[in-house]
């Protein structure tokens, strides 16, 4: 049972007497006629003189007690309205009850004729007040309320793990916060037209597979009782799509949770938002131009304008975006040109040569994305694509012709993070089968990258799977980018914290 504080106790004995005064503090039901938008609005849109009257709900945001009078705001999902509250119409008691026992951040009721105030706000009359929830924990103080007649500006509620504890409260009081919110729906939208309008269906695959796969990441681990079966949240969703282009499909998209046992950073979170792709007879330059395509189209969508504004940086997001080969870009970073040593042993030495540190148990393809992620990913602020990488790293991509040791995979990198990846899909059964093979070779039984043999992904692959591009983006960075926020506990709702113990 949770502990009240005093003035939770206070609230507490105010929820007792509305009871005794025959008054449920929770009734079942609300008699809404207009939003509080809808109620100015149907007013500012009378003749004027004609009677406009609603029933509004919402949460106390402020009580200004005025002697006989008191003016108070609510708050819904909608915006906000002034109630005005007179002792010559509620009378003496009921005027004397909303005083002593209604509380900031109560949920109430409000039935009355609307009218403009002499300064000019547009205001409801109140007839009825009525309780719908009475709140026995204030909420934290939002940037501004009245409190005891006089506004009050307040930095409170302002530490962050505190807002994502009680991400309820957070949202409660801060509208901005709200509003990040709103806007990820928004892009989650313009993300399913744009696809829907190229042919692409939206489809559903399994969160509860037999064998992980589709991506580098330690999975989560559950049991399934009665089929006596190890199972693992997804950690991605690209062979299960991949098996669709098998069955005939040859657009299909899906926008889903995926699930990685790893640590949690600002760009991190165990539990996060997925979009991925499948695009038959395509490769991975078509997917290039449909990926600089769709998140300029989003953003235009959502925020009116190509152009944003991201930790400090003005951002143009309109096609076409810079193309990088990560080789050459590693030369001009690093002077180290990767296409001379084929080994990981040949590269760790020109590295440790070079003044770096490298891993002595990396392989050659993580020795290499090790220098992209020191090197080249924090300076890559404008839209950039970065591909053509190790095959090591890639075991899902085709091999750039002539170079057995390169895959054609791109990432894409804005505002000095990892937006997406994508790659030419590999189609040959035997290749993949190799491919398989070799990272068990390569790596650790124990290591988180390791992938393992799924084998009727094989299977399905041995019917036949036209060419295609495949891609995949964290849809909470894009929401991150869209909305200039530094962490990705800001637009997720309910990120994964450390217990408090």
């Amino acid at each position: 049972m949770i502990e009240l504080t005093e003035l939770e106790r206070v609230r507490l004995e105010k929820l007792n007497r509305l009871r005794e005064e025959g008054m449920e503090p929770y009734p079942r039901q609300a008699n809404r006629t207009h939003t509080t938008q809808e109620a100015i609005l149907a007013f500012k849109s009378k003749a004027e003189g004609e009677p406009v009257e609603a029933t509004v709900v919402g949460r106390l945001r402020s009580i200004r007690k005025m002697g006989k009078t008191t003016f108070t705001h609510i708050e819904d999902g909608f915006g906000r309205l002034q109630l005005y509250l007179r002792l010559d119409d509620l009378g003496d008691e009921w005027m004397a009850l909303f005083n002593e026992i209604f509380d900031l951040g109560d949920f109430v009721q409000a039935q009355g004729t609307m009218f403009r105030t002499r300064t000019g706000e547009v205001t409801l009359h109140v007839a009825d007040i009525l309780m719908l929830a009475k709140a026995l924990t204030p909420l934290p103080a939002s940037k501004e309320e009245v409190v005891d007649e006089k506004r009050v500006v307040y930095s409170a509620f302002a530490d962050p793990e505190a807002r994502y504890r009680q991400r309820y409260a957070d949202l409660a009081v801060n509208p901005e916060v709200r509003d990040i919110f709103r806007t990820r729906t928004k892009i989650v939208r313009a993300l399913q037209r744009f696809l829907d309008d190229r042919g692409f269906i939206e489809v559903e695959t399994p969160i509860l597979q037999p064998i992980y796969g589709g991506a580098a990441a330690r999975p989560f681990t559950t049991h399934h009782n009665q089929l006596h079966q190890d199972l693992f949240l997804r950690i991605s969703f690209e062979l299960y799509l991949k098996r669709l282009l098998v069955g005939g499909f040859e657009r299909v998209y899906e926008i889903g949770r995926d699930f990685r046992n790893e640590g949690v950073s600002f760009k991190h979170n165990t539990e996060f938002t997925m979009l991925e792709f499948y695009m038959a007879y395509a490769d991975y330059r078509d997917v290039m131009t449909l990926t600089e395509q769709m998140v300029a189209y989003v953003a235009d969508q959502v925020l009116g304008s190509t152009t944003i504004q991201y930790n400090g940086h003005t951002i143009d997001l309109s096609p076409p975006w810079k193309r990088l080969q990560l080789r050459e870009a590693l030369v001009d970073k690093t002077k180290i040109d990767i296409a001379k040593y084929p080994t990981a042993d040949s590269l760790r030495q020109e590295m440790v040569a070079q003044g770096h540190e490298p891993s002595e148990q990396s392989t050659r393809g993580k020795l290499i994305e090790s220098l992209l992620d020191h090197y080249l990913e924090p300076d890559l602020i404008q839209p950039t694509f970065i591909y053509d990488y190790p095959r090591d790293i890639s075991p899902l991509a085709k091999s750039v012709p002539g170079d057995p040791h390169t895959v054609e995979r791109f990432e894409v990198f804005v505002g000095g993070m990892e937006l997406c990846n994508a790659f030419t899909e590999l189609n040959d059964p035997l290749d993949q089968e190799q491919r398989f093979q070799e990272m068990g070779h390569d790596y650790a039984v124990d290591d988180k990258e390791r992938h393992p043999v799924d084998e009727d992904y094989l299977r399905a692959l041995l019917y036949g799977m036209p060419p295609n591009g495949g891609f995949g983006m964290g849809v909470d960075r894009l929401i991150m980018l869209l909305t200039d926020q530094a962490s990705i506990r800001e637009v997720i709702l309910f990120p994964h914290l450390r217990s408090k113990d």
